[in-house]
């Protein structure tokens, strides 16, 4: 029997328009939106986008992370800022002529910027939400409210360097509270013994191309939020320390202009697994540690003070879609690190070789007028 085709949209029940939208991503679902007036009506449901932040957030599942982000605007708005990646242009313009050096006398104001604005940023205002997730499989998911150990603003807190590490701290409710481990069962290949894996490397090739970590930090106060990590790997050391751990680095650049004299600061997501079983028969990794740092151009980790300004900060920056932008971003800022650090020790070489130099002349001169 023939059908024929549909002539009016708008024949088209309200229920299979629903079901159609209600199978999309997020991505697709704001291109449905465009396609007509039925689609884009529909498409404003946040039930609708609460099952596509649902979907790649895990996370946001819980009660208690819904009842946030119904505060801070709603599951649409919240993909809206979470999806984008980071992006910074400014890291091409920055050489180490642009980098200033502290003065040696340096007011405690001027040192830590505004007092005043960072007395409007307070740790309790942050919650952190981290889903990691292998070859489309979540394997952990955790909900961090508040900064951990941040007890007040004169404590040490803010003078030492800023670090959050996810398993030191377990809230109420978190998912996950024992071990965080992969197996041949989740996809990893089998390995026969850790010296075969030095030679081809394979599972650390598998790792680093199926594993996912979201890091998202919101800001309960000025209802806004942003995702700090790059989705993928930006790079990993393998066998470091030991033979048996691989370390993963993911990250962003964020903005610092009015905060630190280096302008901008690498946001380092650590991330370190440990082989437990490589036998043969069996083939597991243990998670044993994920951590968040934020870095200047000289490699110095950022104190607490400073790292809430700039938390602050990249709830408003530039974001893309595009992956390969943010990838380009973090790339561009390593190689402009290393071409400071360089540039750095010509300097202090070619100051080192003038004081020799100038001692030398002194010496001489000496030693000719005694003679």
């Amino acid at each position: 029997m023939s059908k024929g085709p549909v002539e009016d949209m708008a024949t088209l029940s309200t229920d299979l328009f629903y079901d159609i939208l209600k199978r999309l991503d997020g991505a697709t679902l704001a291109s449905a939106s465009c396609a007509c007036a039925s689609f884009s009506s529909m498409s404003k449901e946040e039930r609708l986008w609460q099952n596509v932040c649902s979907s790649m957030w895990p996370s946001t599942k819980r009660d208690d992370v819904k009842n946030l982000i119904s505060q801070i605007g709603g599951f649409k708005k919240f993909y809206a800022d979470c999806f984008p990646l980071i992006v910074n242009k400014n890291v091409s313009e920055f050489t180490w002529r642009d980098y200033p050096e502290y003065p040696e006398e340096l007011t405690e104001a001027e040192y830590y910027g505004d007092f005043d604005e960072f007395q409007n940023v307070s740790p309790s205002d942050f919650v952190f939400i981290v889903d990691i997730r292998y070859k489309d499989k979540s394997i952990c998911s955790k909900v961090i409210w508040g900064i951990p150990n941040a007890n007040g603003f004169n404590g040490w807190f803010s003078n030492c360097p800023f670090r959050i590490d996810l398993f030191s701290f377990s809230g109420q409710g978190d998912d996950h509270t024992g071990g965080v481990t992969l197996s041949i069962d989740d996809g990893l290949p089998l390995v026969t013994s850790m010296e075969r894996e030095r030679k081809d490397g394979k599972l650390w090739q598998e790792l680093r191309d199926g594993i996912r970590l979201s890091w998202i930090v919101v800001n309960t106060k000025a209802k806004k939020a942003a995702n700090l990590s790059s989705w993928s790997p930006l790079g990993g050391q393998r066998h470091w320390p030991t033979e048996k751990d691989f370390l993963l680095r993911f990250g962003s650049i964020l903005p610092a202009e009015d905060i630190l004299p280096c302008q901008m600061v690498e946001c380092i997501l650590a991330m370190k697994f440990q082989v437990t079983e490589a036998s043969g028969v069996q083939t597991t990794l243990k998670l044993t540690e994920l951590c968040m740092q934020l870095g200047d151009m000289e490699g110095a980790h950022v104190n607490g003070r400073n790292s809430l300004l700039v938390l602050n900060e990249a709830l408003s920056c530039n974001r893309s879609k595009n992956y390969n932008l943010a990838l380009e971003s973090c790339h561009l800022y390593s190689k402009v690190q290393s071409e400071i650090k360089e540039e750095k020790m010509r300097y202090e070489s070619r100051l080192d070789k003038l004081w020799i130099f100038g001692g030398i002349t002194v010496f001489v001169t000496l030693f000719c007028y005694i003679m």
